[in-house]
């Protein structure tokens, strides 16, 4: 049996799977603002001095909020999709 398989085929439904942190921030600031970020995910990160870089660091450093990031994504994507 070959271990060594593609991505593609370890997580095929997976709609994060390849998505770059900050292409989620990026794409959720786009749409939200950082204002809006704030009053979604309550973080002072986004509230206080908010900047692309504090960001990431602190998403990364926090798997509570960086699942909340990401399921904030989720449903931009899932209406996105709908509205199309």
């Amino acid at each position: 049996m070959d271990k060594m398989t593609s991505p593609e085929k370890e997580q095929p439904n997976n709609p994060l799977h390849g998505v770059k942190l900050s292409t989620i921030l990026d794409v959720l600031l786009e749409y939200h603002g950082w204002d809006g970020l704030a009053s979604k995910v309550n973080v002072n990160c986004f509230k206080n001095d908010p900047s692309i870089k504090s960001s990431l660091t602190f998403l990364r450093k926090t798997p509570w909020a960086r699942d909340k990031v990401e399921q904030l994504y989720l449903e931009l994507i899932k209406r996105s999709k709908h509205s199309d």
